[in-house]
């Protein structure tokens, strides 16, 4: 890193504060954050006295989204808070002055504040709640060991998917189901019984599989006859590609493969 007074490295396009230390651009969840007090602040921008201000600046400082060896001293102190919020505030349309200079990710989250505001809420305080109980440690970049190649990893990320919904009790009926015809709780294609191996930590434990996939059947009916119990290597190796193996295809592939008749 340069030091003060120092250039950038020759060919590098990241901008560095005159402490030497890269300029780090506001995260999603940073603006997520500074958005949502904004609007609880009536679209204002929050002042430099705010006790808000400050409590945002701590948390910004806690979060995992920047490499803590990246930080200055002035990382997302009170005036980039002041600031940040200004750029939302200012950014909203219809607001009466000029507009500060916020950047697309800025204008993003104002446009996904106005369009659903609830939803930006919820996700600030989903933020709040796991940085409250310890969910996240600090983002350290190490020092790789030589001819040690890897890559950079451990930011925090708030994803959003679609999922069909699952019967979480359905498992447990097959489990039921199983144990009263008499058979172990293990892998219907390797028989792997993970009390067997593993005692007490792995006595009922068995992954629950749709052998007709829930996105080819759609909403409807699942009965147990639907379900196969299966090892967690087997379960991933039936879904590894398309078109995925049923159980028993399965099984056929482990006897060619193992040379079994």
């Amino acid at each position: 890193m340069p030091k003060c007074g120092q250039e950038r490295p020759p060919g590098s396009s990241v901008p560095f504060m005159p402490d030497g230390k890269p300029r780090l651009d506001w995260e999603r969840e940073e603006l997520v954050l500074a958005g949502d007090l904004v609007v609880r602040n009536a679209w204002q921008q929050l002042g430099l006295t705010d006790p808000r201000v400050s409590e945002l600046s701590e948390l910004l400082r806690r979060l995992p989204l920047h490499a803590v060896q990246d930080q200055s001293p002035q990382f997302r102190n009170f005036n980039s808070i002041v600031r940040k919020t200004a750029d939302i505030a200012t950014n909203r349309p219809g607001h009466g002055g000029k507009p500060t200079r916020g950047g697309g990710p800025t204008r993003r989250i104002v446009t996904e504040l106005l369009t659903r505001p609830d939803y930006i809420h919820q996700l600030a305080e989903s933020i709040r709640a796991a940085e409250a109980r310890g969910d996240f440690k600090p983002l350290t970049r190490p020092v790789p060991e030589e001819n040690d190649e890897g890559g950079e990893e451990g930011r925090l990320l708030v994803r959003r998917h679609v999922s069909y919904e699952r019967n979480r009790k359905l498992r447990k009926q097959k489990l039921d189901a199983t144990r009263r015809a008499g058979k172990p709780i293990a892998c219907e294609v390797c028989g792997f019984d993970f009390a067997r191996t593993y005692g007490d930590r792995g006595s009922g434990y068995i992954e629950c599989h749709h052998v007709v996939p829930l996105h080819f059947s759609g909403p409807g009916r699942t009965r147990l006859s639907d379900l196969a119990l299966l090892c967690a290597n087997c379960h991933r190796m039936v879904h590894s590609r398309a078109p995925w193996l049923t159980p028993p295809e399965l099984q056929d592939l482990i006897r060619i493969t193992s040379g079994v008749a």
